[in-house]
């Protein structure tokens, strides 16, 4: 069994990438409540993830590798739009930290995540962070497909 134990912060405009990005493309087989399946291509690696139902800010989470040319095929079964974002990684403080440049319908959201052993488990919070969205669900990759950022009432 695999546990993802993730907290999300929105990021200021005071953050600069300190090294390249990696462009990410994925879509949903499934958005229901108590599971997701999701394809995406990294790069030039395709993945299979399924995902849990959101247990506070933990969740099972299983990923798999698959062949380019098949992530590129189940892509096109995924619902639309795709979500589009380059994913820069910094380290701080002994953590790293995932940091999603949004693109497409979603430009303009930038989104911070770090992975962490346990719920409670501390960490420093770099200057750049903002606001935490953990809890707010608008923020999961998944409903971005359904309520894009562009698309949010500011």
């Amino acid at each position: 069994m695999a546990e993802e134990i993730e907290r999300k912060f929105l990021v200021d405009t005071s953050w600069r990438p300190q090294r390249a990005g990696t462009h990410i493309a994925q879509g949903y087989l499934c958005r229901e409540p108590e599971r997701t399946v999701r394809v995406r291509i990294r790069g030039d690696k395709g993945y299979l993830t399924i995902k849990g139902k959101n247990k506070g800010i933990s969740r099972l989470e299983y990923e798999y590798e698959i062949p380019l040319k098949d992530a590129e095929e189940l892509l096109q079964l995924c619902e639309r739009p795709l979500v589009e974002k380059t994913r820069y990684l910094e380290d701080w403080e002994g953590f790293c930290w995932e940091i999603d440049v949004f693109a497409g319908e979603n430009a303009g959201l930038v989104v911070a995540e770090i992975e962490l052993p346990s719920p409670k488990t501390a960490f420093a919070r770099p200057s750049w962070l903002s606001d935490e969205v953990s809890d707010d669900a608008r923020y999961y990759n998944s409903n971005l497909i359904k309520m894009p950022y562009s698309q949010w009432k500011k």
